[in-house]
């Protein structure tokens, strides 16, 4: 089992890597994107959509980063008020309905990038960019996200567990 979690840990780091690597290629294109247009008076094709798409498969790749460090926004009110085996429970259950949440979002992301794939849709633009290479990003984010909540539900269950032990 530790295994396991070490091993989501590690993957849910390399895709902080990967979102930190989008956001910074986002920021580079959109300079470029402002001394193109207003230095040389150039027009511009891929850049904005370059930059609506990386920050989008950011969001997507950074989220199982984000569950890993906790910086995702807590309520604390009510598990202030707990002990530790309440607080426990209160975890357990947020992130099985969070789990079942993005287990549904999961297949549907899929179903999306694969008919975007099947039907060869592109960006309506002069970039015609193919649509499957943007959705992707959903379902293998939202894949190593249900990862990292699997990782977290097993944490917890262990830490009760040896809680129980001692």
């Amino acid at each position: 089992m530790f295994t396991f979690i070490r091993f989501v840990h590690s993957l849910s780091k390399i895709c902080g890597v990967i979102s930190t690597a989008l956001i910074a290629s986002a920021v580079l294109v959109t300079t470029q994107m402002v001394i193109v247009r207003y230095l040389f008076k150039m027009s511009t094709v891929w850049q904005t959509e370059y930059v609506i798409f990386s920050l989008a498969a950011a969001t997507f790749i950074g989220a199982p980063y984000v569950l890993m460090k906790k910086g995702h926004v807590n309520v604390d009110l009510i598990p202030y008020y707990l002990n530790q085996k309440g607080k426990n429970i209160l975890a357990l259950v947020a992130a099985v309905l969070s789990l079942l949440f993005l287990v549904v979002l999961l297949y549907s992301s899929i179903q999306l990038t694969s008919h975007a794939w099947v039907k060869n849709l592109r960006t309506p633009t002069i970039w015609s960019f193919p649509l499957w290479k943007v959705y992707m990003f959903l379902p293998i984010g939202m894949g190593i996200t249900v990862l990292q909540y699997l990782a977290d539900i097993f944490s917890v269950i262990y830490k009760y567990e040896k809680m129980e032990k001692n």
